[in-house]
């Protein structure tokens, strides 16, 4: 699993991780599927797992960023229910009743068997919650900089689950704000790093209007999809 990560040093991380708005939103979604045994792989700096600490049984985190992982312990000060991998991590079968990819399968090369590997790791009613960036046509200077090999569209997830023992319970896009300016920075900005922090600072304070409009389009586009799998 670690030689499939792409390690990156995760300066962008600082921003988003003050994007309190858009993590709020974004736990939202998901919240109700994460319960008992999880498993978080490439937790970053540990935002959502802050939010969801207190509500279950015991947590393994995968974080394959030397300096990410560092930081990783540190703040979370050796809490006795998680356990912390940095090279050797491997998943056990049947085992799991949530495990997370919040904004990682896009860096995994081989994406389809770390999902593969991940649904066989889920025991009966364990749920597999993905969050990756919308839309290919989005793809930028930014994505590849920060090591993304792709951005997702459904069609991905419809067809790799086809065959799984399993329901989707949620496959959607969100923040359609997010998507436009996405769309604009890549069409317009040459230097994204220009003011980085107060541009992810606007972006995050739209985040509220970007809820309004999810709804009012029934989330057709988004800069970022929100997928959980629930195994049977």
């Amino acid at each position: 699993m670690k030689k499939q990560i792409i390690h990156y040093p995760g300066w962008e991380l600082r921003a988003f991780d003050k994007a309190k708005n858009f993590r709020n939103y974004q736990y939202s979604l998901i919240k109700k599927f994460i319960k008992g045994r999880v498993v978080e792989i490439g937790p970053g700096n540990g935002s959502v797992l802050k939010l969801y600490f207190k509500k279950v049984k015991s947590i393994n985190l995968f974080e394959p960023s030397k300096n990410l992982f560092l930081n990783l312990k540190r703040s979370l000060k050796k809490k006795k229910k998680i356990r912390y991998f940095n090279r050797q991590f491997k998943l056990k079968k049947n085992y799991y009743d949530s495990i997370l990819y919040l904004d990682v399968l896009e860096h995994i090369t081989n994406d389809k068997t770390e999902f593969l590997k991940a649904y066989k790791s889920l025991k009966g009613g364990g749920c597999l919650i993905v969050n990756v960036p919308a839309f290919q046509h989005l793809y930028s200077k930014f994505d590849s900089d920060i090591g993304h090999v792709k951005r997702y569209d459904k069609i991905f997830f419809k067809q790799i689950t086809k065959n799984l023992n399993g329901n989707i319970k949620i496959l959607k896009y969100y923040d359609s704000l997010g998507y436009f300016l996405a769309l604009l920075s890549k069409i317009f900005i040459n230097n994204y790093k220009k003011n980085f922090k107060q541009k992810i600072m606007l972006w995050n304070s739209l985040i509220v209007i970007s809820k309004i409009v999810d709804k009012i389009i029934f989330n057709r586009i988004g800069k970022s999809l929100i997928f959980v799998f629930e195994k049977k």
